[in-house]
Order: C-alpha cells, then structure tokens, then sequence
C-alpha cells in the first residue's frame, strides 16, 4: 500500500489552496501527512499496486545490492498520491541508506544544491520532488553531479571566478514529479531507472483500504471497502483520506463497524457521490449541462458560472472529469459528454432543426 506522496504538498501553486481543501484532493494536508507516515509500507512486499514498477524495481535494487553498489538514479512520475515518496523511501530502506527529502521548489540557487550534494553519505539517497521546479542553475549543476559524482563550486564574481572542483560520494538520485513533459531531456537521460505510476485499480484500492483499517483499528466489511475504493478516484491518497472520514461517521452515527450502508451515507454527507464527483465537479458539470446546454462554451465563462478561478476549473475540476470521459476539452471550448448527462440524471436538448427537417447549423 502505498502512503502517498509526504512532500506531494509542494506541488503546484494552482492547486495547493483549492485541492488542499477538498476530500477528494489529491494534495496532501498536515493531517494526511502526520496520518500517512504511520501507514507507509516498509518494503516492497508490503507495497500494493504498481506491479510493473514494483517488478522492475525490484531487480534494479537487487543487482545493485549483488554488486555492493549503489542504485542507479530513479526518475518516478505520475499523479500526486500515487506512492512516488513511498518508493523512494522503500529504495532507501531496500539499500540500507539514509535518505534525505527536499523538494524543487526549495532549491532556487546553485548553491542551494550544492551545500545539500557535499553533505551527503556514501550510498545516500536524495529525494527530489517535484523536480520540474527546480531552477535552471541548479539543474546544470546536477547533471555533473548525477553522472561524474562531482561540482564545481564557483568562488568568487566576474573575470576573477575560479570554478573549484568538489568530489561527491556515490550517491541516489530519487526524483518525483508530476509533470515529466516539463524535464528537459539532458535530466532525464541521466536517470537508470524511469517509471510511470498509474492510477489504482478498485480491487488494489480494496487492499489499500483493508491494510489501512487494519492499522488504524478499524472494523470494516468487504462491501464496505469496495464502497470506498469505488469512490477514491484511483488514488491511495484519497482511499486513505475517505475510510478516516468514514470512520469518524461509524463512530458517531453506528456502533463503529464500516458496512455499505455506513459507507454511502458518510461520503454522502462529505458530497462524494458514487462516481467520486465532489461539490466542484458537479458544480462544474451542472453550469455545463444546465446553463450552456452542455456547451461548447469557454473555459473562462464556465469558471465565472461556477463562481471559481479559471485555474481552478482547469486545474483541480478538469482532469478527473476529463479521465472520467465526462467532459471533452476541444478547440471551441468544453463540451459535456453523454456519459455526463446520464451522470446527473438529465436529458440532453434535442438539436433544433430547420423547416425541411435538416439540422440548422446555426441552431442551439
């Protein structure tokens, strides 16, 4: 099981406020944070899903360990929640390293980077998230840090600047991101090992949710974790967040035992409904359906229907929806989709069509 991305809560700025906020946000929030630490997995037999990435990992650590080496550079990535700082954490733990956890955003400066590469132990392992973020000195710096183990330090300013060579121990590289199409290419041939994480199917979230509640000593039946796994939009970070809150209901409203029942009116009083749709999703499908006829109709337009930032829409609402296929970015603007219509219990508007029985192309 997977204990979602500790350091996830660095991600970007556009959804930090909103999806912080939200149940089904896939940021993590202090609670979740202080929450997941207890229930990370360990090592990667403790790991659920990802089997891909877990069975290619697995030998990469393995040879590494045979050869008393140390790992190549992992370069993880995928949506937040999803286990990159789990598995980077497992690396370490698989080595028998000490790991050190910083994020891009943190590192502005060459010299940021360079006082945290000389501190490092031999066969360390440097987490790295959201490594997109990092900036541009900082990032030449690490190609020669990644490949050679060496820096160059530069002391002092114009034409009397000496570059002083620093050698590095051998260390591991672990870096996390969520955009990889921002990494420049240099950066990402130098990493060994490259994976992509994929969304959770229901039946790992099931185990995801059964380990949870085993940890967090809570009661709970097969149907009542299919419920919540249906719910978790395929993430271990929500899965984690929704049985907690279903939890708290069980303790107030039932004698503490998570069933179906339990399930579906807990998550309906949070607003999550049996699709995972929240407040703003629905927000965003209802203005869509109901006021544009289910569109096309521009993204800016939407945003001030549903009374929200137009990043937030694009940002936090869309992709899931899009993933869900209920609703269709294109070149005219958003479009809902049948699935859509159907999802909320609406007709769609018939096509209005001209005297001869043709459709009119100027009609709604």
């Amino acid at each position: 099981m997977n204990w979602d991305d500790l350091s996830d809560a660095t991600a970007d700025e556009v959804t930090a406020g909103p999806a912080a906020e939200r149940l089904v946000g896939s940021v993590a929030d202090g609670e979740d944070q202080a929450v997941e630490a207890a229930l990370r997995p360990k090592d990667l037999g403790e790991f659920i899903g990802q089997e891909k990435v877990r069975e290619q990992l697995d030998l990469v650590l393995r040879a590494a360990r045979a050869r008393g080496a140390t790992a190549d550079h992992v370069l993880l990535s995928g949506a937040p929640g999803l286990g990159k700082t789990t598995l980077s954490m497992i690396i370490a733990a698989e080595m028998g390293a000490p790991i050190r956890i910083t994020s891009g955003p943190a590192i502005q400066h060459a010299g940021d980077l360079a006082a945290i590469l000389s501190s490092l132990q031999e066969g360390e392992v440097l987490f790295l998230d959201e490594i997109h973020r990092m900036s541009r000195p900082a990032e030449e710096m690490l190609y020669m840090a990644m490949e050679d183990f060496r820096v160059d330090v530069i002391v002092g300013k114009g034409p009397g600047a000496t570059a002083i060579p620093l050698e590095l121990p051998p260390f591991t590289l672990v870096g996390a991101t969520t955009r990889a199409g921002l990494l420049p290419p240099p950066l990402r041939d130098r990493f060994g090992f490259t994976a992509h994480m994929e969304f959770y199917e229901p039946a790992e979230l099931e185990r995801v949710i059964h380990r949870s509640a085993n940890l967090l000593d809570v009661e709970i039946d097969t149907v009542g974790a299919a419920e919540i796994a249906g719910r978790s939009r395929g993430t271990p970070r929500i899965a984690n967040r929704l049985l907690r809150r279903v939890r708290d209901y069980a303790q107030v409203k039932a004698d503490g035992v998570i069933t179906r029942e339990i399930a579906e009116a807990a998550l309906k009083v949070y607003e999550v409904d049996a699709r995972g749709l929240d407040r703003l999703d629905r927000a965003v499908l209802q203005a869509l359906l109901k006021l544009f006829g289910g569109g096309p109709v521009g993204l800016s337009t939407l945003a001030v229907a549903v009374g929200e930032e137009r990043e937030t829409v694009e940002e936090v609402a869309e992709p899931f929806l899009v993933r869900e296929g209920l609703l269709a970015r294109t070149p005219r603007g958003r479009v809902a989709t049948p699935a859509a219509w159907t999802h909320l219990g609406l007709t769609p508007p018939r096509p209005a069509t001209a005297g001869n029985g043709q459709q009119d192309l100027f009609g709604a």
